[in-house]
């Protein structure tokens, strides 16, 4: 089973940019479709993005309406590392992200412990 650890949270400025990282214990996640959640208290978690491998090293993304253009997710598959970075970030980002990792049945599991992220106004 696939372990994810998710680093780089913290306390930015509203405008301001993070990137953050999960690392993955296998290196056969380079063929599994790996996404970023968050989650905001009092609300449900919600769907940032994701990268799927489509063949060779082509991978798709494929990012939530509401950070297009915002945010990048990539993977670094030497390192069986995910990214996430984030440009241009609204206080309404502020959430626990969490990384994860596409099973069988198409749901995501294998959650990370989740990084912080807080945006001041």
């Amino acid at each position: 089973q696939v372990q994810l650890v998710e680093s780089g949270g913290g306390l930015v400025q509203a405008g301001g940019s993070l990137r953050l990282s999960c690392a993955a214990s296998e290196r056969t996640f380079s063929r599994s479709t790996m996404a970023w959640f968050r989650q905001a208290p009092g609300k449900e978690r919600e769907f940032v993005g994701s990268t799927t491998w489509i063949r060779d090293n082509s991978y798709y993304a494929d990012y939530a309406d509401s950070v297009k253009g915002r945010v990048t997710i990539w993977r670094n598959n030497a390192k069986s590392t995910l990214w996430l970075q984030m440009n241009s970030l609204k206080p309404e980002a502020s959430a626990t992200y969490y990384c994860a990792v596409r099973l069988g049945g198409g749901i995501y599991g294998n959650w990370g412990q989740g990084a912080q992220v807080t945006v001041s106004s």
